[in-house]
């Protein structure tokens, strides 16, 4: 875009409100300016703009997002073709096998879920488990999460050409390694860069506990009519599900069949 054509007033007043996520959920000045990367004075005209025209809430010294927000998020729900046409898969996946299924896109540095539906398991102690319908934290539609530490981020990075790969896992480098969020989480570049071959060749991704613990996820890529991959489809289930003869007889010819289904409709 040419720089003559760019409203940079604008452009600051969208980096206040994507300044907002899980970690800070209630911002002043002070921090909406460092997480936007603009000045103190220029944050505070931002937050108090968007809470004049009804984007943000306050209390006069902290501001917090407000529903109209979700008007956003809603209009693309309801208007965009690939969630549309993802649902009807995700909810026969979800009553065929009691388990959580996604769909989710890549935008930058995270994966955003834009399709959701199943089952998730909770603890009914030493009886046994009991399928409840609940979501998962944090697994809601438009949740975001890692990258680098899911199934369908993996699937989605292993689609990159390979110089824009390189670029991404160099921009996201701290201190030399890709942020760790559980024991499990691989964050050496090399070896990263690594199971991203074994995605590609495989052409699907298995991870485990990488990015939440107690969280198993199988994904594989969602491509469009040309062949580019635009989404990934994964469902989420317990250690057992993904062991070798279950994944290759059951979950994984279930997500391979969804996704050539799918790939007429995308």
């Amino acid at each position: 875009m040419a720089k003559a054509d760019r409203i940079e007033g604008m452009a600051k007043g969208m980096a206040v409100l994507e300044s907002f996520d899980m970690q800070r959920q209630r911002l002043n000045a002070t921090l909406a300016a460092e997480r936007a990367g603009i000045t103190r004075a220029a944050a505070r005209r931002h937050l108090l703009t968007l809470a004049h025209l009804g984007y943000l809430e306050t209390d006069g010294s902290y501001y917090w997002l407000a529903p109209k927000v979700l008007r956003f998020s809603g209009s693309y729900l309801a208007t965009s073709r690939l969630p549309r046409a993802v649902q009807p898969t995700l909810n026969r996946l979800a009553a065929q096998t009691q388990e959580s299924f996604s769909v989710a896109v890549l935008d930058g540095s995270e994966v955003v879920i834009i399709g959701r539906s199943g089952f998730e398991w909770r603890s009914a102690g030493e009886a046994g488990r009991t399928p409840a319908r609940l979501l998962a934290y944090g697994l809601h539609l438009g949740a975001r999460l890692p990258a680098h530490a899911t199934s369908t981020g993996r699937v989605m990075l292993a689609a990159l050409p390979k110089a824009e790969l390189n670029q991404w896992v160099k921009s996201r480098l701290v201190a030399g390694s890709l942020p760790r969020l559980t024991a499990h989480t691989t964050t050496d570049a090399r070896l990263f860069k690594g199971s991203l071959e074994q995605v590609r060749s495989q052409d699907f991704c298995v991870a485990s506990q990488e990015h939440e613990l107690g969280v198993h996820a199988l994904a594989v890529p969602l491509r469009d009519g040309q062949g580019r991959t635009v989404a990934a489809l994964n469902v989420v289930t317990s250690p057992a599900r993904l062991e070798p003869p279950v994944l290759q007889q059951e979950l994984l010819p279930l997500l391979m069949d969804a996704a050539r289904e799918l790939r007429q409709l995308i």
